[in-house]
């Protein structure tokens, strides 16, 4: 499976690529047939507090699957969108199973 990573407005140091990646592959463990990954990971110029945007594409047979957050930290921000994405899953499976 193929992960593209990309950062707008800042650049990401090792440990949030690699936070990124582990929890891409936990959902990835869901369902199986993700073909491709891309990630877009934004720094708002905002004062906002909450600037960290991240959002994720997962490429599956059918469909792509989509989710967006906007937190405090990227690592909440990813947290939310993989927990969104699951949600997603888990209703495509559904659906492709009938029930």
């Amino acid at each position: 499976m193929n992960i593209k990573i990309q950062t707008v407005h800042f650049d990401a140091d090792q440990k949030l690529i690699d936070f990124t990646k582990k929890k891409i592959e936990k959902l990835t463990k869901l369902y199986e047939s993700v073909v491709g990954t891309e990630v877009i990971l934004k720094l708002d110029k905002n004062s906002n507090d909450e600037n960290k945007i991240a959002e994720i594409k997962l490429e599956i047979p059918g469909n792509d699957l989509f989710a967006k957050r906007q937190c405090k930290s990227f690592e909440a921000a990813i947290d939310e969108v993989i927990d969104a994405l699951k949600k997603q899953l888990t209703k495509h499976k559904e659906k492709q199973r009938g029930e």
